[in-house]
């Protein structure tokens, strides 16, 4: 599972072999990864976006003056989501744009914007792959840290024979797993537990207590961990989300059945997050039969507190080196965040306030702020993918350092 929850940004240009995009995209997504797509206005004529969007589950982009994309996900963001960067296949033209460091498309200018490592599958005529430029291309390519996985030999679309066929979907992905070795993982080794989504408190078969958490920030840092290297166990509430690849998911209800679970799970795990928003009240009673509309007595519904999840892992006897927060706020959302850290005795608390309606709750977006007892760091409004990995990067230092032994 060394790809589940990588994020790959595939691009695609207009080579003859962009006709085997879709199979790679459908075993790219099969290993667990998410999969976006930059076509060149070339690849557009040999591959159709509609059956890339079809099996890659997103829009395939092309345009690099998209003013709606630029709202949501432009090239700087293309460029930040990427873990990596393949493209396959790689024209004798693309390599020339991106060895002298032109920008005149989309992919040309998210592989100039990102950080990510860019993979280079070239597919051409095998006179044109030995061509005096092309190789000094590649030859600059590499000394700039690109990927070029050399093409294989055979038989090509124009009948010649020889070198310039490009790697089979299969190799590309063998590709992509070398790359993210255990080695590159900064949290392998370790165990994490992570709450999401939200509760539900029964007032009868069919009514419950409940809120708007729609798990994903919850879901998208677990996936996060996991590509990360670290062994994820997600206790959910109800949702309708799918269990994020490579993570153990744990489906819960209500808030007693959470932290259950939470108890089971933590007794052996390094850091435990709780994302979930879990209602603070459930009915004093739950009926077994569906209260009728015309029954006295409705006006109350006498309420009593939920156990409080992340108060009590923090003051288990044998709790996780480091335990996460998380409060949704819609005023002094710092000033609250931070009392709650230091009340309920936690390694660092992330605060979002959900009176904005852009981000937060049912949001594909969020920003945050992470609070600890060293410091503070605001992350500006992103997708929640995006602020998940930043978010656990950013605690995988303070991880790391807890984890060394003092008398070292």
């Amino acid at each position: 599972m060394t790809l589940a929850g990588k994020h790959i940004l595939l691009g695609i240009t207009g080579g003859i072999a962009a006709y085997k995009a879709p199979m790679l995209v459908r075993l790219l997504r099969k290993a667990g990864a998410e999969v976006q797509i930059v076509l060149t206005l070339s690849a557009e004529q040999l591959v159709a976006p509609h059956a890339l969007a079809a099996v890659a589950g997103s829009v395939p982009r092309s345009n690099l003056f998209d003013l709606d994309a630029e709202a949501a996900m432009g090239h700087i963001e293309l460029a930040r989501w990427a873990d990596v960067i393949l493209i396959a296949p790689a024209t004798a033209h693309c390599l020339a744009q991106l060895a002298h460091g032109f920008a005149g498309d989309l992919l040309s200018t998210v592989c100039l914007a990102t950080r990510a490592q860019v993979l280079l599958a070239p597919a051409m005529n095998q006179v044109m792959w030995d061509a005096a430029s092309v190789q000094a291309n590649v030859r600059r390519l590499q000394e700039h840290g690109r990927v070029v996985l050399e093409p294989a030999s055979g038989e090509q679309a124009c009948g010649e024979v020889g070198p310039g066929r490009m790697l089979e979907p299969e190799a590309l992905v063998a590709a992509l797993n070398a790359l993210f070795t255990k080695a590159d993982q900064p949290l392998s080794g370790l165990r994490f537990t992570i709450t999401a989504g939200p509760t539900r408190e029964a007032i009868d078969p069919v009514r419950f207590i409940s809120n708007h958490s729609s798990g994903k920030q919850g879901y998208a840092i677990a996936s996060a961990a996991a590509s990360l290297g670290a062994t994820v166990t997600l206790i959910s509430g109800p949702t309708v989300l799918s269990p994020p690849p490579g993570v153990t998911t744990v489906q819960v209800e209500s808030a007693r059945q959470m932290l259950d679970a939470v108890l089971e799970y933590t007794t052996d795990c390094d850091v435990f997050i709780g994302v979930a928003a879990v209602a603070d009240y459930r009915p004093a009673t739950s009926r077994s039969q569906k209260i009728k509309r015309h029954e006295d007595g409705l006006q109350t519904i006498a309420l009593v507190q939920n156990p409080d999840i992340i108060a009590t892992v923090a003051e288990l006897a044998t709790r996780p080196t480091l335990v996460v927060g998380f409060a949704a706020e819609t005023n002094d959302a710092l000033r609250h965040a931070r009392d709650k850290r230091v009340r309920k005795k936690l390694d660092a608390i992330v605060v979002n306030d959900v009176s904005d309606p852009t981000i937060g709750f049912n949001s594909d977006l969020n920003a945050a702020t992470l609070i600890t007892a060293n410091g503070e760091q605001f992350f500006p409004a992103q997708t929640k993918s995006m602020l998940a990995r930043a978010l656990v990067l950013e605690l995988a230092g303070t991880i790391q350092r807890r984890l060394v032994p003092t008398n070292l």
